[in-house]
């Protein structure tokens, strides 16, 4: 691994993606001139972000915005508010979006953004100046041409319509393409809220049609992150007929052998509660969740739940990565010799990235589309980009995780080496 001391190899999950870079590179023969590349954003901005906070008092937030590469198109990636933001996560979530982008076959490039801090702790107004402030800072490299930002961690629609409103202010025009992840009434995507978690499910059901497994009411599922993305994926596997036995959130989690009453505790989250404190109910730490007897787990909340330390106690048949990097590359390993199938994130939960490009379009074409279109669609392009994996996975006979990033890499390497490198 080249320059180990730049602050980009600072974080685990750089160094994971920097691995399942290299390995993925040595296994189909990538030529070395476009690793090189690779291991590298094309783009990298730090911004200070200073706002007023209620108290009168002024208050500087570190923030980000990394564009990994943009051979495909404009890059794209969400914001995250989060207190253990820096530039290392930042940048390795920026590389997982190129090689997401790059597999399930869409037009656009790699990037991710941040600010460090606990947006919990701030008021409502307080985050909406961190959201103004930071858009402005940004502004000069994102567009609808350039980069695109969609929510994450600890942003949502509102974070997205404010940072339209300002990027608009400053253009002297409405532009829609700014953003993806918006609300509705601003030029948002029917179907996009619910996408990822939508996209997780699609791919368990194509696991368990690969595996020969039947989705149904003898189907245990337990759920690492109960959110955004855990959310739509328990109500999606409810209707196919899965049995949800275990959901959980950064307090804890709730278990049920014969199902937890799913809407009620649906209900309870979206109230603005923990888990912790939902009543009559058997209580579950994350740990515990982790190592049920089940037949699907999906960590769906941050990066690196499931490592070395626990991959051996793991009983999950298979196990659908909801968020990004929750499996380090020892845990797959370990995964791997016991049998567990596991569907790779950049294609487990580019449901969110495939309706955000979705969205991307309907708003430069000034042309909205219905949900069971979206759907359609959304559906059509993750089976594709599934076999594609497994077929990869049989060829060069690794597990899915590895195939996931030859399969990207693939495509990359032939539009890097069609576009070429200026000056040559």
């Amino acid at each position: 691994m080249q320059n180990s001391q730049s602050p980009l190899f600072q974080s685990p999950l750089f160094q994971d993606a920097i691995s399942q870079l290299e390995s993925a590179s040595s296994i189909m023969n990538l030529d070395p001139n476009i690793l090189e590349r690779l291991r590298y954003p094309k783009r990298a901005i730090q911004v200070s972000v200073p706002i007023r906070l209620d108290d009168g008092t002024v208050k500087v937030f570190e923030a980000y915005r990394v564009q990994h590469n943009m051979t495909l198109g404009p890059g794209k990636g969400g914001i995250r508010f989060h207190q253990d933001v820096n530039l290392s996560q930042t940048a390795a979530l920026a590389m997982l979006m190129t090689f997401k982008c790059a597999l399930v076959g869409l037009p656009l490039g790699g990037a991710k953004g941040g600010v460090r801090v606990d947006p919990n702790l701030l008021s409502r107004q307080e985050l909406q100046a961190l959201t103004r402030r930071y858009a402005v800072e940004i502004g000069p490299f994102v567009g609808p041409d350039k980069d695109i930002p969609a929510p994450d961690i600890g942003t949502d629609g509102q974070t997205m319509a404010w940072f339209m409103d300002t990027y608009s202010q400053q253009t002297g025009y409405a532009v829609h393409g700014v953003v993806t992840g918006k609300p509705i009434g601003i030029g948002g995507s029917l179907g996009r809220a619910e996408s990822t978690g939508k996209g997780v499910a699609f791919c368990i059901q194509f696991a368990f049609e690969k595996l020969g497994l039947r989705l149904d009411s003898n189907t245990k599922v337990a759920i690492h992150g109960f959110g955004k993305v855990g959310v739509p994926a328990a109500q999606d596997l409810a209707a196919q007929g899965a049995r949800i036995v275990a959901v959980s959130d950064y307090t804890g989690g709730i278990y049920n052998s014969r199902g937890i009453n799913l809407q009620e505790t649906i209900e309870w989250v979206k109230s603005g509660k923990v888990l912790k404190d939902m009543p009559n109910v058997e209580k579950i730490s994350n740990e515990d969740l982790l190592c049920l007897d089940v037949d699907v787990l999906i960590p769906a909340a941050i990066s690196g739940v499931i490592t070395e330390k626990n991959a051996a106690k793991i009983k999950a048949k298979v196990i659908a990565e909801g968020a990004n990097g929750p499996c380090t590359g020892p845990a797959i390993d370990i995964l791997t010799e016991k049998g567990v199938f596991v569907i790779p994130d950049i294609l487990c939960n580019a449901g969110g990235v495939t309706v955000s490009y979705f969205e991307w379009v309907q708003g430069l074409a000034h042309f909205f589309w219905d949900l069971d279109q979206i759907n359609n669609k959304l559906y059509g392009i993750l089976n594709n980009a599934f076999h594609r994996v497994a077929d990869c996975a049989d060829k060069y006979k690794v597990d899915m995780k590895k195939a996931a990033t030859i399969s990207a890499l693939s495509r990359l390497d032939a539009a890097m080496r069609l576009r070429g490198i200026w000056p040559a």
